[in-house]
């Protein structure tokens, strides 16, 4: 097996960026989704605001994030920000581990995508690990990965949500996709995974399957009464 494709998402719900390595640090990929959008109400996504899915999101050379090449806290990219997701929409920074949906990192294999017959993007992971026949990876929940220096822990099967009927490219919508989870795979697909050693990873780096045990973390959603945030 072998690692074949990176992924990562500086603005949560805008498009993402591949890489050709990255670090891995106890709270995921380093750059990813540390930039939400958030109105009045609370936190936004394309659940309910597609249109972020129009944006990209990008990382400069310097490290900072771009919206469509823009900075993201300049005017232009706050007008592309309220232009996609409401008048009161702002971009705002925040590291904390609550940023993630669940745990912070998500995993597919190339056999896993093969078989749901959808664009993978839809899936929004992280690391995509090639070599893996079939859906092979549905046993791996309790085992580890090892990936050039780093260790990741595999949690469990990741439960799926609307963010899959939305076309990474059109921003349509395809009800059939999430449809087709729940009827095929009992709403549960791709990994959800933790950084239990953190390095460097890159494309093409080899990955083993192992049964050693990692303590999980502490799993967190989104906390009820942090910065910003809504359940």
């Amino acid at each position: 097996m072998h690692l074949r494709e990176i992924w990562r998402f500086p603005v949560k719900s805008m498009r993402g960026e591949r890489l050709k390595n990255v670090e891995l640090t106890e709270n995921g990929l380093t750059g990813d989704r540390h930039i939400h959008i958030r109105d009045s109400r609370g936190l936004l996504t394309a659940r309910a605001r597609s249109r972020l899915l129009g944006l990209s999101a990008t990382t400069a050379m310097d490290g900072s994030v771009l919206v469509d090449g823009h900075p993201w806290d300049s005017p232009e990219a706050a007008e592309l920000v309220r232009g996609a997701a409401g008048p009161d929409a702002e971009a705002v920074y925040y590291s904390g581990r609550e940023r993630f949906d669940v745990l912070n990192l998500t995993v597919i294999t190339d056999g896993a995508a093969e078989a749901l017959g959808h664009d993978p993007r839809r899936l929004r992971s992280n690391l995509v690990i090639g070599g893996v026949p079939g859906l092979a990876e549905r046993d791996w929940p309790g085992r580890t990965l090892h990936i050039g220096d780093t260790v990741i822990g595999v949690c469990k099967l990741r439960s799926r949500c609307v963010m899959t009927t939305i076309d990474p490219d059109t921003g349509e919508r395809d009800h059939d996709v999430l449809r087709d989870i729940h009827r095929l795979y009992d709403g549960v697909f791709a990994l959800d995974c933790w950084v239990a050693s953190p390095g460097t990873i890159a494309e093409g780096d080899e990955v083993r399957l192992t049964d050693e045990q990692w303590p999980e973390p502490v799993r967190g959603g989104w906390i009820v009464g942090a910065p910003y945030l809504v359940p």
